[in-house]
């Protein structure tokens, strides 16, 4: 296995097609073919259900799908940071993230390291939850802000703050009529749309136990991968979905509920490897007890248990 290899499987799995793989790789389909071939005979195992149309990775082949994008995400860095060190250039701080976190503190915080640690060259990684505690332990982000708590000892989680949740509704339906807390039984037998699809555990499967736990079921449950997909097919009155209440200012053409009850949250979590102690993840923790005390809005009682991350000093 190389890393060619590697490569031409992700462009496949992308397009779900050997053609337009080539064409995007630029080489013929036939090469392609046999190297993917050649891959699959060397795990012992298929990646790609050739009889469906567009193509199906199987089950293995989206284990080793996500894994390849690992490798060659760390790769691609390895690549930079060696670069950046052999010609003196900045260091790396590579911060994880989920998607909502952009819609609350984050963009503030970044901001705020860029002006107290100029000499960073901060890099913003897009992970879902459960891919931020390996990506940490390997090396490939500093930190991670994820919405999954998680009981690995080789990485210590802090719950910044724990973020109300709402429901996205499509404006002229009947849940639209009010502007009410919902309570979670009054969205029993509603299409429910979830992301993200995978990896799992995710968002998706607290937005599920929430409901199961309160025995509100719902009529069907549609996956899909971006909250951004989320909330378009709502606008598209495909079905309801479950946001942390930050993300309501995603989308002005929905209408945004809160959710009755105070189990009715989603954490925002700050990651870090256990033992770390860079002072860049000290000055990460004090500027966010700074913003913290400023109020920001996205803070606000209306969004937010009250809350407040408590961090450990150094001695």
């Amino acid at each position: 296995m190389d890393l060619r290899q590697i490569r031409y499987f992700i462009a496949v799995a992308r397009e779900r097609n050997f053609t337009r793989a080539a064409q995007q790789l630029n080489i013929a389909q036939p090469p392609l073919s046999r190297q993917i071939q050649l891959l699959e005979e060397e795990l012992g195992v298929a990646l790609i259900n050739r009889k469906s149309r567009p193509l199906k990775l199987t089950d293995a082949g989206r284990l080793f799908y996500e894994q390849s994008l690992q490798v060659l995400g760390r790769v691609d860095q390895m690549r930079a940071a060696t670069r950046r060190v052999g010609l003196n250039q900045n260091s790396v701080f590579s911060i994880g993230f989920v998607a909502s976190t952009l819609y609350g503190g984050l963009p503030m915080l970044v901001r705020k390291l860029r002006q107290h640690a100029p000499e960073l060259d901060i890099q913003l990684i897009e992970l879902v939850s459960v891919q931020q505690i390996p990506a940490l332990k390997e090396g490939r982000i500093d930190i991670g802000f994820g919405r999954l708590r998680h009981n690995d000892p080789n990485v210590e989680g802090i719950v910044l703050r724990e973020e109300r949740l709402a429901v996205a509704v499509p404006k002229g339906t009947p849940l639209a009529e009010d502007t009410a807390p919902l309570p979670l039984s009054a969205l029993a037998g509603q299409k429910l749309i979830v992301y993200p699809k995978e990896p799992r555990p995710s968002y998706a499967d607290h937005v599920l136990a929430l409901l199961h736990n309160h025995d509100a079921r719902p009529a069907e449950v549609h996956e899909v991968r971006e909250i951004q997909t989320a909330l378009g097919l709502v606008a598209a009155d495909s079905g309801i979905c479950i946001v942390p209440s930050s993300a309501r200012q995603m989308r002005s053409d929905l209408h945004y509920r809160l959710v009755e009850g105070e189990r009715a949250t989603s954490p925002v979590i700050l990651n870090h490897r256990t033992g770390d102690n860079s002072r860049y993840i000290d000055l990460v923790k004090q500027l966010i007890q700074d913003m913290y005390a400023e109020n920001p809005p996205w803070l606000a009682i209306e969004h937010n248990l009250p809350v407040r991350p408590s961090f450990t000093r150094k001695r």
